[in-house]
């Protein structure tokens, strides 16, 4: 029997500073592999479970390196570029390692439980300053080794540090009901209600992910509804009130809701791991979307109080309980100037691009508050 230290599921990235991920500053943990097929993922490395090459073919030069290395021929080199039989390859990792242009990579990467906390706890500082911490992500961190993501959970907890578990629902319940004394806060996805809609773009059902939902708020689980808005699946008015309905109906009440509008800026990474971006047709909300803004912009004006620039950041203060969402109206209606926002009860620090672009922002909001 193996030891619980050495149940280690496959990590594709840690992101440091973090701050669309939860509360505060935070260092996200991408894991790899996810029980869902959502048509617009924007992390298909992710998707799988297992390891992967990942492959830049618009940036190789044909040199052919990597199938001269390749020990065991899976790589042959076709019309000046190199091809991959996926039987051969064993993920050795010497074509990564001798790629000239450093385009070649494995994706997925084990992590021992003490070695991935010690990455973790080098920006503890930065978690105290802001009221972050850590959040488990994916792919679908739920779906991981239960005893691992335990294992984690329960070091950051002895480290007081905050847990966010960011899920798409779709594990059996027993899951979230072992971590749960060990998580601040879930960043939970509400895709779309229609059943048929969700196995159309979503690959699967979503009963089990809306039972785990009211179960996980009747344990009083702090629950932050995340719902991607498309155009073409929910991206409408009759969605967003059968969600609103649903969350009535079981006497739901998130700590926010966050709505995210679809963007394609993942559909670049499909090529490189030999996969279809499948979501060419859709699109973000165009009247729903200005109308959402409308609403956005009253929250924001009715809220904020003063504004000012501390050295890199532009200062809101709001009235008391108002800041987290000015701080999520700020982020929506000001994409191209701000690059973050972290909020408090009553204060908001925006990230801004530019110094340029801090007086701009400055600018418009006193217009608003005026």
């Amino acid at each position: 029997m193996r030891r619980k230290e050495n149940i280690m599921d496959l990590i594709t990235n840690i992101q440091k500073y973090s701050i669309h991920d939860g509360d505060g500053i935070r260092t996200t943990v991408f894991f790899k592999g996810c029980p869902l097929k959502c048509v617009w993922c924007h992390n298909p490395e992710t998707q799988r479970f297992e390891q992967e090459i990942q492959y830049d073919r618009e940036k190789c030069t044909g040199c052919g390196a990597c199938a001269q290395v390749c020990p065991n021929h899976a790589i042959t080199m076709e019309e000046g570029r190199p091809k991959l039989d996926k039987k051969l390859c064993t993920l050795c990792g010497k074509c990564e390692n001798f790629c000239t242009q450093g385009i070649r990579e494995i994706v997925g990467q084990k992590y021992p439980v003490k070695a991935l906390v010690k990455e973790l706890m080098k920006d503890l500082m930065f978690y105290e300053q802001s009221g972050g911490g850590v959040t488990l992500s994916g792919g679908e961190v739920m779906a991981m080794s239960t005893d691992y993501i335990l294992e984690i959970a329960k070091a950051l907890k002895k480290e007081e540090v905050s847990l966010t578990i960011d899920t798409c629902g779709y594990v059996p319940y027993e899951k979230f009901e072992a971590i749960l004394p060990y998580v601040n806060t879930f960043l939970y996805d509400v895709k779309v209600m229609d059943p048929e809609l969700h196995k159309q773009y979503i690959g699967v059902d979503n009963k089990l992910i809306l039972d785990n939902l009211v179960k996980l708020s009747d344990a009083g689980a702090r629950i932050y509804i995340r719902i991607p808005t498309v155009k073409e699946v929910n991206g409408n008015e009759e969605n967003m009130n059968e969600t609103i309905r649903f969350l009535k109906e079981h006497d739901i009440h998130p700590a926010q809701v966050n709505l995210l509008p679809y963007h394609n800026t993942g559909s670049s990474k499909y090529p490189k791991l030999d996969m279809e971006y499948k979501g060419n047709d859709l699109s973000a909300p165009t009247k729903e979307e200005r109308d959402i803004n409308d609403k956005l912009y009253s929250i924001l004006k009715n809220a904020a109080i003063s504004v000012e620039q501390v050295d890199k950041f532009v200062v809101v203060k709001t009235l008391t309980g108002a800041a987290s969402a000015a701080a999520e109206a700020i982020d929506s209606l000001y994409t191209n100037d701000v690059a973050g926002t972290i909020a408090g009860d009553n204060t908001i620090f925006v990230l801004v691009r530019s110094d340029e672009k801090a007086v701009e922002l400055i600018s418009k909001i006193r217009k608003m508050i005026s």
